[in-house]
C-alpha cells in the first residue's frame, strides 16, 4: 500500500503539536500511513451510511460533520484525502467536494491528537525527537 498523504503537511501538524521538540521523518511518515488507514475506513463507513440512504455521492452529513470549515484552514491537502477516501470504496462512489473538506477536517484533528500524545511519550522517554515509535506506541497502547 503506497501512502498517497504528502509527508510534509503531516510533519507541520506534528511540529505544530512537539513544541520545542524536533520531529523525525520516520514519525511523519508513520503518521501519514496510519491516517491514511483511518480516513479509508471512516470512508468505507461513510459510503454504507450513503447506500444506506440510496445515494452514490458521499456528503459530508454521511462523516457525521453537518458544517464545513473552509479548506484553506486545513494543513491536509484536500485532494490526496479524496484519493484516500476512495481506496476502499467502489469507484461507481463520488466524493462530494463538502465531504472531501469535513474527511481532511476530520483526520486533522485524528493527527492532532496522535502527534500530541507522541509528543508526550518523547518526553517521557527523554528524549528531544519524536520518532515513528512513539506514533506506533500510541496506537498500541490506544487502539
Amino acid at each position: 500500500m503506497s501512502v498517497e498523504l504528502p509527508f510534509a503537511p503531516v510533519d507541520s501538524i506534528i511540529r505544530r503539536n512537539a513544541g520545542d521538540l524536533r520531529v523525525s521523518a520516520g514519525a511523519a511518515e508513520e503518521l501519514a500511513r496510519r491516517i491514511q488507514l483511518h480516513g479509508a475506513d471512516l470512508a468505507e463507513d461513510a459510503a454504507e451510511v450513503a447506500t444506506a440512504d440510496g445515494r452514490k455521492t458521499l456528503m459530508a452529513s454521511d462523516f457525521g460533520v453537518e458544517a464545513t470549515i473552509d479548506k484553506d484552514e486545513l494543513e491536509l491537502p484536500v485532494a490526496p484525502v479524496d484519493r484516500i477516501a476512495r481506496l476502499d470504496i467502489d469507484d461507481s462512489y463520488r466524493v462530494a467536494m463538502d465531504a472531501r473538506i469535513a474527511l481532511a477536517d476530520i483526520l486533522e484533528d485524528y493527527a492532532d491528537n496522535v502527534a500530541a500524545a507522541a509528543a508526550t511519550l518523547a518526553r517521557h522517554a527523554d528524549r528531544r525527537t519524536i520518532k515513528a515509535e512513539d506514533i506506533e506506541t500510541y496506537f498500541a497502547l490506544f487502539e
